[in-house]
């Protein structure tokens, strides 16, 4: 899922250490954490649902729904190029003060987007669903950057690896715990025993989504105060000199010259579609293929991902750290590409879509985590931070390219009525999946050969 975009570098200390270190942490980062996970939930909340809701509520076409999403998704990452600098000129305590705001203003709009569609205006619907998105976007923009900056700034530097790790670790809980609830509150399906679901839909789910971010602003605002903040910052970075620079002299030492670095990011972007696909065709994949029992449990379905991740990722790393990052790159790029054609069949089954959910997860903790490792590894001294931003490009791409084409897929192959054929559609999309891997093996050896840092 949106965890494709961090850049935790791998740690190096025990589980035992990292857990002591982690639950001695400052106050401030802990409450940048609450944060972290309270949004955890909602924004995924609201993306893995917000195809279903542009769709159904307010009345897009799948093109026009998948163009939307995709341009959302794509902005976000767009946004956070530049969204470290709010952290950086305001301080981590009010660029979250600041992002916070923008996502409960964004969150409530979005709501309300459906309203004119019901009225017989759904123009109108659609001007404030693009309205709120571009908010939601810029806000998610500025939030992430400053949680990484929070857990540089309010951690000892020695042990920041740890500290991005469980950044990572609590996005995803969040995610895990959204997808358990969600189902609860959108149907009124029988669950446990004799527990019914509230029903609310998916409006239910979004109102749910934007209340917690108006607590989380509220107890932000409250809770993380200056004095807080001037007390648990124990990492300050002296950026005199990077404040002297001129925006030229920062784009200069871009890292696009790079030729291995730029290969490299352009050759994942087939696989990365993968997981744009997850928001942008899943939902409606499950929703028009499968039987009402399955799609009233989509979020169960969806939330394995997650949680496969937030617990194999550390364990896989740790077991495969004598294997190079080249290799693990390869490996775990080839089982999320191959994967994908469990879903060719014509009759896809519930266990068939849990497996592929499954493997493919298990491919995406094999590779995600040491994508950065390798990036790390190209950049010269001082420019790491430069060459982790370049590495974001290809989900930036991934997630608003594929929506340039997903809703017409998905209107050929499995429209809301008619014939469908879902097969052929998991038959494209692993096709292009598969030319990262492909195109990987080809230029191993170029890849490997990598110069020493200057």
């Amino acid at each position: 899922m949106e965890n494709k975009e961090t850049n935790a570098p791998e740690a190096k200390t025990s589980l035992k250490q990292e857990l002591k270190i982690i639950f001695s942490s400052s106050r401030a980062f802990w409450l940048v954490n609450l944060v972290n996970f309270g949004d955890g939930i909602a924004y995924f909340g609201i993306l893995t649902l917000l195809t279903l809701f542009l769709g159904g509520s307010v009345g897009m076409s799948d093109a026009m729904t998948g163009m939307s999403v995709s341009t959302f998704t794509g902005l976000v990452t767009l946004f956070m190029f530049g969204g470290g600098f709010v952290s950086d000129k305001y301080g981590v305590r009010r660029a979250l003060g600041i992002a916070l705001t923008l996502l409960f203003v964004g969150r409530v709009l979005l709501g309300f987007a459906a309203v004119p569609s019901g009225m017989g205006l759904p123009q109108v619907g659609y001007i404030m669903s693009w309205l709120a998105l571009l908010i939601m976007a810029l806000g998610s923009g500025i939030l992430q950057p400053a949680l990484y900056a929070g857990a540089k700034e309010y951690t000892n530097p020695k042990v920041s690896a740890i500290a991005f790790s469980f950044i990572y670790a609590i996005m995803n809980l969040g995610i895990v715990c959204e997808n358990f609830i969600s189902p609860f509150i959108r149907t009124d399906e029988k669950f446990i025993g004799n527990i019914h679901g509230l029903g609310w839909g998916i409006m239910g789910v979004f109102l749910t989504c934007t209340a917690i971010t108006g607590v989380l602003l509220f107890l932000h605002l409250t809770l993380f105060t200056k004095k807080v903040e001037q007390q648990c910052r124990v990492a300050v970075v002296d950026e005199e000199a990077n404040q002297k620079k001129t925006w030229k002299q920062r784009l200069k030492e871009m890292p696009f010259r790079d030729a291995r670095l730029m290969w490299f990011v352009f050759i994942l972007l087939p696989v990365q579609t993968l997981f744009a696909h997850q928001f942008l065709t899943i939902p409606d994949y499950v929703f028009r293929v499968f039987p009402e029992a399955v799609a009233a449990k989509f979020e169960w379905i969806n939330g394995i991902n997650p949680f496969i991740i937030v617990i194999f990722v550390p364990l896989i790393a740790m077991f495969t750290r004598k294997i190079s990052v080249f290799t693990m790159l390869l490996i775990g790029t080839s089982i999320s590409a191959a994967t994908t054609f469990l879903l060719v069949g014509s009759h896809t089954t519930l266990a068939m879509l849990i497996a592929y959910v499954i493997i493919w997860s298990f491919g995406e903790a094999a590779w995600s985590s040491r994508l950065y490792e390798y990036v790390a590894g190209l950049a010269p001294t001082g420019q790491v931070g430069a060459y982790m931003g370049i590495a974001n490009l290809p989900w930036f791409m991934a997630k608003f390219t594929t929506g340039l084409y997903s809703g017409v897929m998905l209107a050929h192959f499995i429209p809301k009525t008619g014939p469908q054929n879902p097969g052929m559609m998991w038959l494209i999309y692993g096709l292009i999946a598969c030319i990262t891997p492909i195109g990987l093996l080809l230029t191993k050896k170029w890849l490997e050969n990598r110069p020493k840092k200057a």
